[in-house]
This record gives structure tokens, C-alpha cells and sequence, in this order.
């Protein structure tokens, strides 16, 4: 029987390019979104590498949605080996002062009480069959301090103190919890950001070392090697993929 996966924020972006990448290990794969056409679009994609996938629509930031998420994938496969805890969303790029409310209240329920549920609930069947790997994905407003996404990179600074704590508490237990911290990349969602808010993407590019963006497939890469056997012994780490951008800050 094959490993599987469950993908958040899968039908688009680092989800679906990751949930393809594992797909051609043989990993079968729960494409977990809110967007149905997108989820459906990845399921047809991973489904080209001759591994089972199944679409189930969830709202990260609502608890319900997330336990059935999890129960919908040990229903179909039986079990979960890899979870890439990835759904977020940006926000609008104003200024902390000058957001609302509810975008607050939106970004925080979906990145960091979205990414909490998900833990939750598929560390504990996880552990419950031995042990498993998570991967949550962090952002380079993770580990530095970057302006016109306050609240976003709150939310990332709280993985990384997810990833390192359930490790303290779990690693024992069979449990693997790594991030990824990636720096500007070409997915919809930034692509949609730097619509909105240009001069952001023209200092982002300007301060990266390597002068371009990232793409959904390099960071598919770092994702499908932390997740796997092939990184055993990686266990809590924070890795940056953001082309020099965190380390010139």
C-alpha cells in the first residue's frame, strides 16, 4: 500500500506543485481546498501518475471542516503518513494601522488557527499508527520582520513556534515536524499580492541576491525531501528558500 499524503491549499500554488512532485513517488494524495475547480484540477493532475488522489473542500479556519478533512482521508486511504500544512492567504499589503478588523480576524483563522487545527487532528492519527511527517509552511515574514504584512507575518512567526514545540513534545513519539520558510515565489497568491501593491514586488526582487523569484516546483522539491524518509533525522528545523533574500537582512 502506497504512503499518502494530505495537501492543504492544494488546488493551486505550493500545494498543487508539491501534491504532482509526490505523486511521482507513488504517494497517494487527499488535495484538500476551498476552491473546487482547483482541487478537482490537482486530483486530475496527481491522478496522471497512477496513484489514487480524492478532493475534499474545507475551510481551513472552521474546526469542523478540518476534522472532516482528516476523517474523510483515513475513511478513503486508511491512514496519513505526510501532511503539507500549507493553505494561507496574504492579506491586502496595507499598512497594520490601516487593516481592518476582519482581515485580521480572516488571515489569522485561516494561517495560524487553520494550520493549529491541522496538526491537531492529523498528528493524533498519525501517532496513533506508529508516527508520520509535517510539514508546515512558514514564510520568510516567519523569521524576519517585513512591513505591509504585519498580521501575516505574525501568523508565520507562529509556525515556526508550532513546528519547534510539537517537536519537543512529540519527536519521541515517531512524530517529524519541519517549515519551510519560503521567500517571494511565483503562485497565484503572490502574484494576486503584487498586483495589488507593485513598488512591494519591485523592492522584494531588488533585495533577493539571486534577482528573480522562486517557483511553486523548487519549493515542491525542499517539501517532497522533508516530508520523506529520505530526511529521517531533520526533525524541528525552519529551512529558508527565498534565494538569499532572510540572510541579507
Amino acid at each position: 500500500m502506497s504512503n499518502v499524503a494530505i495537501i492543504t491549499g492544494a488546488g493551486s500554488g505550493l500545494g498543487q506543485s508539491t501534491a504532482v512532485r509526490l505523486a511521482q513517488e507513488g504517494i497517494s494524495i487527499a488535495v484538500v481546498d476551498v476552491n473546487e475547480q482547483g482541487g478537482n484540477e490537482t486530483v486530475e493532475l496527481v491522478k496522471k501518475h497512477n496513484v489514487d488522489a480524492i478532493f475534499i473542500k474545507a475551510d481551513v479556519s472552521k474546526k469542523e471542516d478540518v476534522k472532516h478533512y482528516v476523517d474523510q482521508t483515513l475513511e478513503h486511504f486508511g491512514k496519513i503518513d505526510y501532511f503539507f500544512n500549507n493553505a494561507g492567504i496574504s492579506g491586502s499589503g496595507k499598512y497594520f494601522l490601516d487593516t481592518s478588523i476582519e482581515e485580521i480576524d480572516k488571515i489569522v483563522g485561516i494561517n495560524l488557527m487553520g494550520a493549529l487545527y491541522g496538526v491537531h487532528y492529523v498528528a493524533k492519527a498519525m501517532l496513533e499508527n506508529g508516527g508520520g511527517s509535517i510539514v508546515n509552511t512558514a514564510s520568510s515574514a516567519g523569521v524576519i520582520g517585513q512591513d505591509s504584512v504585519v498580521t501575516y507575518s505574525a501568523t508565520k512567526h507562529g509556525i515556526v513556534g508550532l513546528t519547534k514545540s510539537m517537536v519537543a513534545e512529540y519527536a519521541k513519539d515517531g512524530l517529524r515536524v519541519n517549515a519551510i520558510a519560503p521567500g517571494p515565489t511565483e503562485t497565484p497568491m503572490v502574484k494576486e499580492f503584487y498586483e495589488a501593491n507593485p513598488k512591494m514586488k519591485e523592492n522584494a526582487t531588488g533585495g533577493i541576491p539571486q534577482k528573480r523569484l522562486g517557483t511553486p516546483e523548487e519549493v515542491a522539491e525542499l517539501v517532497t525531501f522533508l516530508l520523506t524518509s529520505k530526511a529521517e533525522y531533520i526533525n524541528g528545523e525552519v529551512i529558508r528558500i527565498d534565494g538569499g533574500f532572510t540572510n541579507t537582512k
